[in-house]
Parts: structure tokens; C-alpha cells; sequence
């Protein structure tokens, strides 16, 4: 799952960004308004959190600019500000949900991943191929009565292909959605982690393989 944080104190956009990355998120961060749209209008993001309270265009004119250009993306609202009148235009503006500052880590987690359920596409915690579950609370792939862990980028690989069996993924796909555009990145970094979920993948007897698709990508299969 890919966010966008966008927030104009630097330590506390540090602090989101950590503490969605160490809960196998991707997450991407800004500082202004004019980032936020700039980044949120590519809709490559599976969530918004956007501080309210912004240089150059604050966050609900940054949400209703997406609303208008038919970004469904869902979106909860990070701010100090908890008059009711604040929050209803927050609302008003297309957020999913509200969060005032200080907050709980356990409670900001609990809601993004509430507003995440609720897309118009619905998101489960299990997701499920051939009997093959990707379990997106433990982070476990699992088959039948075994299970095995997966890093934080081979979850977020195998999210992907689940969530579109049978569709072609491109190395520069996976990179841009899980890494990010800035990154330095190769792309043997996604063969890598690709080669360490077929593994596992066998090593739990999951009915279904990850085929590679020369000069397009790589592709989510039941085996025949």
C-alpha cells in the first residue's frame, strides 16, 4: 500500500514517514500544498494524509483540486485545528476521516487502514489466490497450515500481483509504486526480492508461481 504524507513540520513528517515504513507501507512525503497535488494527481497513491495547515495552497484546497480533477484517492486530515466548523469543511472538501493533533500511533494506523477499506475497490486484510492468503495484518503469505514472513518490499510485491492475478507487472511498475520516483534504485532490486517470494513460495507448497514474461514483466499464476 502506497501513501502520501504531506505535512510542514519536519520532524513530524520524519516520524510519519517512519512509522508508516516500519508497518510495510509505502510512504512518500512533502511539505507543501503545491507538492502534495502535484504527487496526489498522478493516482498512484493508495491514501492521503494531508496537513491541513500548509505553505502555498493549504490541505483541503489541495483536496478539493483533486475532487475536481476526479481523484477518488481517500484522504484523512492530520491537524491541530478541532473546531466543528473546521472539520465539517474538511469534510465538505472529500476527506474520508479526521484526526486531530496530538494523536495515537495505534489509533492514526487503526484509521488509515479503516479509510483504506472503505475505496471504492475494498480492500481486505486477507487477500487470496488458489487458497494461497497474503495476510496484510501479519504480513505473511500462507498456505494451507504453513506460513512465511516477508520483508517489508517482498510484501509489498506480492500485494501487488495479488491484487491482480493473472495481469502482466512491469520491474519499472513495482519500482515506482513501491519505491518511489526519487529512489536510486536498480532494477535487479525487484529480481531479487521476486526470486526470494518464489521460494517461499515453494517452500510452503502454494499452489500458484510467479512467471516472468520477457521484455514486458512478471505475471501471478495458478500452476497448471
Amino acid at each position: 500500500m502506497r501513501i502520501l504524507i504531506a505535512e510542514d513540520d519536519a520532524r513530524l513528517l520524519k516520524s510519519l514517514l517512519h512509522i508508516f515504513e516500519i508497518n510495510k507501507f509505502t510512504a512518500d512525503g512533502v511539505s507543501t500544498g503545491t507538492d502534495a497535488l502535484e504527487y496526489a494527481l498522478s493516482g498512484e497513491y493508495d491514501g492521503l494524509v494531508l496537513d491541513i495547515m500548509m505553505p502555498e495552497m493549504d490541505g483541503i484546497m489541495v483536496l478539493k483540486k483533486l475532487r475536481e480533477k476526479n481523484i477518488t484517492t481517500p484522504a484523512l486530515f492530520l491537524t491541530a485545528r478541532t473546531e466543528v466548523s473546521q472539520r465539517v469543511e474538511g469534510l465538505n472538501a472529500g476527506a474520508d476521516d479526521y484526526l486531530p493533533k496530538p494523536f495515537a500511533t495505534s489509533e492514526l494506523l487503526a484509521r488509515v487502514r479503516a479509510m483504506l477499506r472503505r475505496k471504492e475497490h475494498y480492500m481486505p486484510d486477507l487477500l487470496t489466490f488458489h487458497h494461497t492468503i497474503l495476510n496484510r495484518s501479519t504480513y505473511e503469505i500462507i498456505f494451507q497450515e504453513t506460513a512465511r514472513p516477508l520483508s517489508a518490499k517482498e510484501f509489498q510485491i506480492m500485494e501487488m500481483l495479488m491484487q491482480k492475478p493473472g495481469m502482466i507487472i512491469s520491474p519499472e511498475q513495482f519500482l515506482i509504486h513501491i519505491w518511489g520516483w526519487e529512489a536510486n534504485v536498480e532494477i535487479s532490486s525487484v529480481w531479487v526480492h521476486i526470486s526470494n517470494l518464489r521460494k517461499k513460495l515453494d517452500i510452503i507448497g502454494a499452489p500458484i508461481h510467479i512467471r516472468f514474461v520477457r521484455g514486458a514483466g512478471y505475471i501471478l499464476e495458478a500452476e497448471s
